[in-house]
């Protein structure tokens, strides 16, 4: 039976008094403003966590706006978180689903798991539900079955049919979130492509259905079964007005069991109901199915996974106005034969008609089928409220958060094709890793690591990032018969346990790193056919001959160990670094001095030109000049004959 806890007000050599969920004065030996003061903040506290609303979110999936819906005008969110998918207009094959018009579908070509991440989730206790529906469109003429997760932990796989039960048109578990986000990932099976209606999260009390010491942050419940007895109408905890710390559960109405029970109803108030820490609505303890004279039994039987363990609730409340005292009601409850509890008196335990009884018990399936019996005792006939059954799951360990982060830097750094679905947790649910990763659990740290990497012949045309490093737990990686290209980086020299690095048929180019000398337990070292050039390590050279195998091959600029080119001189980094600046400097000057010359000689030939312009006119008038000379000189005969003549005198 739930009861409201009151308050406590204690000190050491005091006393504590409570009357009517109200805290007295405290006694002697403290202050007494200072007993008051707390004795108002313990009462204070309760009323605020009480009054404060819970988390609400709901999303519309697919849908591009934010959505209100009839009769109780709820809000649904546009659809945001997801990691890929598409979306289409929706067939809905139930009348429990929302009254939504679209979806969102996750095709083949997207990854064989995609996920809804929401981030800014507040710690605590949640019941998530999540609707499924069909695609309105011909072409998509197939009702799709795959796995559902919620934060690693699978938790449900549909089965063939689900569209044609109204039960199986959705999945809620109750959940903790303790990190502040919300993932939930569907895993694809082949069997067409998983489409999401909806999806819930509602906060709800803290220490809601506590069913013993397997109750806690390491447990989901699955919530395989609930039904309200009698009245053969279904409804939402939101349509019986219910308190929203309770959540929002779907109650299946029904009127009675297959072979056996009848309905019966009061408008009587129920005391006890709507109290924490489940909160469950009033009207469910309105109507109950009753055994009668010829068959005072009740049975009623479920289908169940074998080897599972199962919380069973039981509702009930003496809503008959015949039974009015203790003794006259009596039964036992029985799960798959063993008696759950006996001698159930629902007067005697409740104190009078009316008031709610709930009881709790917990099995372990070993078939698939659960059975629970209301065996009478003579003269009595067996009554139930309501029943539910939850699947008790172990939550799985989360895969350590540093690699999930190094995982999703490596996908964007090797241009991961989509068909690999690297979305929500690596290692978990273990039914569905991340394809090409390898996973080890660690029982130290209770945390799932990263122990391999196979991504061989995949088409990847990246690069290798730095942080691949944070991979410490790395044994073996695979990336060949790729296009990667880039340098190696030198940080795959701090991973200690690492055995086998494949990097064959790449484009990777540069040095080999020093680091990877001090891989003490690589074994297997493949680099042939890349671009590498440059002194392979002392430290490498010599380690095949200690039965490790290593390949350099196929690499025209690698030298310095058998089967490769000789090196020249070795030369330190400083000294090449310098060579290099030298020769630049060289190849600087030359330029210079070319430009230099080639200035100069510009230089001169202008001033030819210019000298040769400004003497043209001169030396033309002075060639005709010299003509001019010439012929006068030629054309003067009597100064010739003069000249004979004194010559003749002169002789003589």
């Amino acid at each position: 039976m739930e009861r409201e806890r009151g308050g406590v007000c204690s000190w050491r050599g005091g006393e504590r008094r409570e009357a009517a969920g109200m805290l007295l004065p405290c006694a002697v030996r403290r202050p007494l403003l200072r007993c008051i003061i707390l004795s108002a903040i313990s009462l204070w506290i309760p009323a605020a966590a009480r009054n404060k609303e819970p988390y609400a979110m709901r999303i519309s999936c697919g849908a591009r706006d934010d959505i209100s819906t009839k009769p109780t005008n709820t809000l649904w969110y546009r659809d945001f978180g997801y990691t890929s998918g598409k979306f289409a207009n929706a067939t809905v094959p139930s009348f429990i689903e929302p009254p939504l018009k679209t979806l969102r579908y996750f095709p083949l070509s997207d990854g064989l798991q995609n996920c809804y991440k929401i981030n800014n989730v507040p710690r605590g206790h949640y019941q998530v539900r999540l609707f499924f529906a069909l695609i309105a469109d011909p072409s998509f003429d197939s009702e799709p079955t795959f796995d559902i997760s919620i934060d690693g932990t699978q938790i449900y796989s549909l089965k063939s049919g689900w569209s044609n039960i109204d039960e199986q048109s959705f999945v809620e578990a109750y959940v903790f979130v303790t990190d502040s986000s919300f993932t939930t990932c569907f895993h694809s099976t082949g069997h067409g492509d998983p489409s999401i209606l909806s999806i819930e999260i509602l906060q709800i009390d803290d220490n809601a259905y506590y069913f013993g010491p397997l109750w806690g942050k390491g447990t989901v419940l699955r919530t395989a079964k609930r039904m309200t007895c009698g009245s053969g109408k279904s409804a939402f905890d939101e349509d019986y007005g219910g308190n929203h710390w309770g959540g929002d559960r779907f109650w299946l109405g029904v009127s009675s069991f297959p072979d056996s029970g009848q309905p019966t109803s009061t408008e009587h108030n129920i005391s006890q109901t709507s109290i924490s820490p489940n909160f469950y609505p009033e009207n469910l303890y309105q109507s109950a199915i009753v055994g009668d004279d010829d068959q005072p039994d009740l049975s009623f039987q479920m289908e169940v996974d074998p080897n599972k363990k199962y919380s069973v609730w039981f509702h009930l409340s003496e809503i008959d106005s015949k039974i009015t005292g203790e003794g006259q009601r009596v039964f036992d409850i029985l799960l798959n034969g063993d008696i759950a509890f006996e001698n159930v008196d629902i007067i005697r335990k409740t104190g009078g008609s009316y008031a709610a009884l709930v009881l709790n018990s917990t099995i372990e399936a070993s078939g698939r089928t659960l059975t629970i019996t209301f065996r009478t005792k003579p003269g009595s006939h067996a009554i139930i409220n309501a029943i539910e059954v939850f699947e008790v799951i172990v939550a799985e360990s989360r895969t350590l958060a540093k690699e999930v982060k190094a995982l999703q830097n490596l996908k964007t750094s090797l241009g991961l094709p989509r068909r690999f679905g690297w979305n929500g947790d690596p290692c978990v649910p273990q039914q569905h890793p991340w394809s090409g990763v390898d996973c080890h659990f660690d029982r130290k740290i209770v945390k799932w690591v990263i122990d391999g990497l196979g991504l061989d012949n995949q088409g990847l045309k990246g690069f290798l990032p730095n942080d691949i490093a944070k991979l410490q737990h790395l044994q073996s990686i695979n990336f060949s018969d790729n296009s990667l290209y880039g340098g190696i980086p030198s940080s795959l020299g701090t991973i200690a346990g690492l055995q086998i690095l494949d990097l064959s048929y790449n484009q990777l180019n540069g040095s080999i790193p020093q680091s990877l000398g001090r891989l003490m337990k690589l074994q297997i070292l493949n680099l042939n056919g890349n671009l590498l050039s440059g002194r392979v390590p002392a430290n490498l050279g010599g380690r095949p001959l200690h039965r490790a195998s290593f390949n350099f091959t196929g690499n025209a600029g690698l030298c310095g160990i058998p089967g490769l080119p000789t090196c020249g001189p070795h030369l330190s980094v400083a000294v090449k670094i310098g060579i290099a600046f030298g020769a630049l400097f060289a190849l600087l000057l030359v330029v210079l001095c070319v430009l230099i010359w080639w200035k100069r000689r510009e230089n001169i030939l202008r001033a030819r030109k210019i000298a040769a312009a400004r003497e043209a006119p001169y030396a033309k008038a002075r060639t005709q000049f010299g003509r001019d000379v010439q012929m006068t000189k030629h054309y003067r005969p009597h100064e010739a004959r003069n000249n004979a003549e004194s010559g003749s005198n002169l002789l003589s």
